[in-house]
């Protein structure tokens, strides 16, 4: 039996090799189909399976969110911040969800201008026809007859809109960090008039409709027998169909198309225009201006544009983490000279409040904002600011009190002499 068996080994062996190749060929097989289709599905479809409607509640009370007498956004049955991770493992869904949150906060705002601060829309164009993209500033009662002051603030770029430096901060921190209506109330307190910019709103959203995908193309020609090629197509496309069935993504995002707001395209475009229409024609005799990180590159913008004008106009400009660069913007030796005597720019360091910075271009003194936060530049800075406006001020009233004293002198002692002539 041992001398059989011995002689069977061999055999043995072969079969074993040969069982072992076709399973080898078949694992091959299918890891090569798995590659392929592997390769034809978007991982980001893959995570969209099994994802909510994107139907969200349209105010804050079908949110379940109310702020509370602090500012503070609070859930109103449990009284915990806001919570951004509402459904694990899905975060798509969770930012859609915080965005549509966000678009009901910039309605929010703009009741508190409209009705805390008694500001009114300005549509912009100023002649805006009837079928046309159209945006809007916010204007205190006096902001085009105020003879005295005129504030005028103006946002960073992204989703924020007038009345805004950052909806982070309003929904995880409060109104006061996040809003200008702080700003706004104490300029209104001291005697200025107010413009509330709002250079994101450039444009109008229309939905796309919808296209539909041409038919793939035929593949080339193959050498196989047509029946077998049938047979093989076949089970691919049945495999095909079973993977995309179960990973299909069951929604798609809505496609739009921007149509720009005429003259107010840009952040750029809509602080030049504003400018031009607005401010140029307010008749306070002192402009301040306060820009928050986009918005000071803007505001540059504008002094390369207009650099007379607001050399006349502007007392002194605030800026906050701003995201200007004058050799990038190519401004002139006269806009540079001018910006280290009537700006301050007040940006993210560890540094206390107001601790002169080195400056790292030769344009605007930069001190600390007492922050490493961008978004909170501005809060931080709220006292400084208007300390830094008011001191201005106060020195070129002084300067203007001592010429008209030296003018009348001067025309004292000339009548004088004549007197004394006569």
């Amino acid at each position: 039996m041992f001398s059989h068996l011995c002689a069977a080994i061999p055999e043995l062996c072969i079969l074993w090799i040969t069982m072992a190749q076709i399973a080898g060929q078949e694992d091959r097989e299918k890891t090569t189909a798995l590659k392929d289709l592997l390769s034809r599905i978007d991982l980001d479809e893959l995570m969209k399976k099994d994802e909510p409607p994107f139907t969200f509640p349209k105010t804050l009370e079908e949110f379940e969110y109310a702020f509370n007498e602090y500012g503070q956004l609070r859930h109103i049955k449990t009284g915990e911040p806001f919570v951004f991770n509402a459904r694990e493992d899905l975060h798509r869904w969770n930012q859609k969800r915080y965005e549509a949150l966000g678009e009901i906060i910039t309605q929010y705002v703009y009741e508190l201008l409209e009705k805390k601060c008694n500001m009114t829309k300005a549509i912009l164009p100023v002649d805006t026809t009837e079928d046309e993209a159209t945006s809007f500033i916010y204007l205190s009662p006096d902001a085009l007859s105020n003879p005295s002051k005129l504030l005028v603030l103006v946002q960073g770029s992204g989703v924020v809109r007038a009345g805004q430096w950052a909806r982070r901060l309003i929904i995880n921190q409060d109104l006061d960090s996040g809003t200008q209506i702080p700003f706004i109330t104490r300029a209104i307190e001291e005697g200025y008039g107010v413009m509330v910019l709002n250079p994101n709103e450039n444009y109008l959203e229309l939905e796309k409709p919808a296209i539909f995908s041409p038919l793939p193309s035929p593949t080339e020609p193959s050498d196989e027998p047509a029946e077998k090629r049938e047979r093989k197509d076949d089970k691919e496309g049945k495999k095909k169909r079973e993977f995309y069935e179960k990973y299909r993504n069951p929604q798609k995002e809505t496609e739009t198309e921007r149509i720009p707001v005429r003259e107010n395209g840009s952040s750029e475009e809509h602080v030049l225009y504003v400018w031009d229409h607005f401010v140029s024609k307010a008749a306070a005799k002192n402009v301040f201006i306060m820009a928050h990180s986009y918005g000071g590159l803007s505001f540059v913008e504008l002094m390369n544009q207009r650099e007379m004008q607001v050399k006349n106009r502007a007392c002194a400009v605030a800026l906050t983490d701003s995201a200007h660069n004058i050799w990038l913007q190519e401004t002139s030796k006269g806009t540079q000279d001018w910006m280290q005597q009537h700006c301050s720019n007040w940006v993210s360091s560890p540094e206390p409040l107001d601790t002169p910075l080195d400056p790292m271009l030769p344009d605007c003194p930069r001190v600390s904002a007492g922050t490493e936060r961008h978004e909170l530049t501005s809060w931080m800075s709220f006292n400084s600011i208007f300390r830094f406006f008011s001191e201005v001020l106060e020195a070129k009233e002084d300067e203007e009190a001592v010429e008209t004293s030296n003018i009348v002198t001067t025309r004292s002692s000339s009548l004088k002499n004549k007197h004394q002539d006569l």
